[in-house]
């Protein structure tokens, strides 16, 4: 089977040929087929051969002391294998020198990352960074070759495009059969009663018929049932976003008795975004998933217990705050809102009949790999937006940014707006907007109204909305003071008279006792990753001086 296994290719100098060739072989010789090329002539006579069917490139590693440097040769294999992983490997003696080279070019999306040439054994740096980029190629690029989940649909059911999503946002590997397949009839024989399709299965979690993302994510982390009528949290956490984990991880892991509900799925729309590359400490970037991955193992060692498809109802404020949820009642002695933001819906009525059949409210990432071959759009001129643009920009022929705004800079980081420039597939269409849409089983076409009122109809594969944010708050008592747009008021930003004992509330403090907010859902939030994160780790330290006793 090793004509099948997914390619490395090591493009090398002489010098460094065999000292590469041995360190890629002995990490990855088993699983990967490896390809050393001698100079750029050898690499090119290897063309036919990665470009014969079934053949897929998984990283593509090129030595930046080749005549020339690494760049060239990257340029045009990224034109060949674009959902390839690229790295420029560079001779420490060289390094200072390349980095004025490879900087911009990393900010123009022209390679991955770039790193020195081992030269003894064991450089785990290394091999972590290769690793990593593979893990990333093999969840974005690829079928999973270990899957915990199987899901049975004949492709005709809206849910499963939600369904999808939630699990690639929880990092859990699926794999979909058709009703009329080996698995697909087993599947629906274990199902008692009405065998509704979709199913799903996950495994040692039972089947679920007619399956639904609420009740996909609710299969998976028990009921807040389970703690007992007579459990009452210190904190109750309610949104499962960046802000809502980093106070779970700091809250338990000082003691409190932590709960997060999350109405989807762990790591809120930020566990949509392909690749983050402002977050500290990821020099090489983090796709969302892996961060709300690696976040809410790091809270649940702590011993913090998060529930998946809660959505909260309703909030009752008391000494001990009273939170409903789809199911169930909770109280807690402090409560955190962080439950974020949604997007707005387009409105579009033909648009929305489409949605989860070529029209995606997101990022969708799930769906990427579907979008080979095709033109899409993307609505929205958020950062969310730029990072599902260069994601799609992998697999799709093109993609077309669409936003009402004269440009992107007003709303999106200038990183993501210079390696958007660079990358031929995208483009960004300005003063315009989405009026309409139609096809028969799926999306095929939209149409978008320019300033001047003149509509044009477009060829589209796919429809991915990020369309602004709205507050998922509609759930908050009146005790909560909220802005004109319903974003959460907290501190100073509060109205004096609602202040109590006239003393200014804490900075993430809201006008009920013992309620918290951070996040997205603040009121004059950044409305970034790393903020977000930032104000839910402060905020434990707010709850403690509420929770503590008063000394006299």
């Amino acid at each position: 089977m090793t004509e099948m296994q997914p390619v490395i290719l090591v493009v090398a100098t002489k010098e460094h040929r065999d000292g590469l060739a041995d360190e890629f072989a002995s990490r990855y010789g088993r699983d990967y087929d490896l390809q050393i090329a001698e100079g750029i002539e050898e690499a090119h006579a290897l063309a036919p051969y990665l470009k014969t069917e079934g053949r897929q490139v998984a990283l593509i590693a090129v030595d930046h002391s080749l005549d020339g440097g690494s760049l060239p040769l990257l340029d045009k294999l990224r034109v060949v294998s674009p959902t390839s992983r690229r790295v420029a490997l560079i001779p420490v003696e060289q390094f200072l020198t390349a980095l004025d080279e490879l900087r911009p070019a990393l900010g123009e999306g022209r390679l991955d990352t770039f790193l020195i040439i081992p030269r003894g054994a064991r450089d785990e740096e290394f091999h972590t960074a290769i690793s990593e980029y593979l893990s990333d190629w093999g969840w974005s690029s690829t079928a999973p070759v270990v899957v915990g989940v199987r899901i049975v649909d004949d492709g005709n059911q809206p849910a499963v495009s939600g369904i999808r999503d939630f699990l690639d946002r929880m990092g859990m590997a699926y794999e979909r059969f058709r009703p009329d397949t080996e698995v697909g009839r087993e599947l629906i024989a274990s199902v008692e009663g009405d065998p509704t399709l979709p199913i799903v299965e996950a495994f040692n979690r039972g089947t679920i018929a007619g399956a639904t993302t609420a009740s996909v994510a609710a299969a998976f982390y028990g009921s807040p049932s389970d703690l007992g009528e007579e459990f009452v949290a210190d904190l109750l956490v309610v949104g499962g976003g960046p802000a809502g984990l980093a106070a779970a991880v700091y809250g338990a892991s000082e003691g409190l008795a932590t709960v997060v509900l999350e109405a989807d799925a762990i790591g809120g729309q930020a566990g949509t975004s392909s690749m983050i590359r402002n977050y500290l400490g990821f020099p090489r970037g983090v796709s969302g998933m892996r961060l709300a991955l690696r976040a809410r193992t790091q809270a649940t060692r702590f011993g913090a217990r998060l529930f998946t498809g809660r959505a909260v109802t309703a909030m009752r404020v008391g000494e001990i705050h009273e939170v409903d949820y789809e199911g169930g009642t909770l109280r807690a002695r402090s409560v955190l809102i962080a439950c974020g933001v949604t997007y707005r819906r387009l409105g579009v009525p033909a648009i929305e009949e489409r949605e989860g059949r070529g029209v995606y409210y997101g990022a969708a990432t799930s769906v990427a790999r579907e979008m080979e071959g095709h033109d899409v759009f993307i609505v929205g001129g958020g950062n969310s937006a730029g990072q599902a643009a260069i994601h799609l920009a992998r697999f799709a022929r093109s993609v077309t940014i669409v936003v009402r705004r004269p440009d992107l800079a007003e709303t999106m980081s200038a990183y993501l707006i210079n390696e958007i420039s660079k990358n031929a597939r995208i483009s960004v269409r300005t003063h315009s907007h989405v009026v309409d849409g139609g096809g028969e089983a799926r999306l095929e076409w939209i149409c978008l109204e320019d300033a001047t009122g003149v509509v044009e109809r477009i060829e589209a594969g796919g429809l991915f909305l990020l369309l602004g944010a709205d507050p998922g708050c509609g759930w908050l008592p009146p005790d909560v003071a909220q802005d004109e747009r319903g974003f959460v008021l907290t501190g100073r930003d509060i109205p004096k008279g609602r202040w109590r004992d006239n003393f200014p509330p804490a900075p993430l403090e809201t006008t009920a006792p013992g309620v918290f907010a951070a996040g997205d859902v603040r009121s004059g939030s950044m409305k970034r990753v790393a903020s977000a994160s930032g104000e839910g780790a402060a905020s434990v330290a707010q709850v403690h001086t509420y929770l503590a006793p008063v000394s006299i």
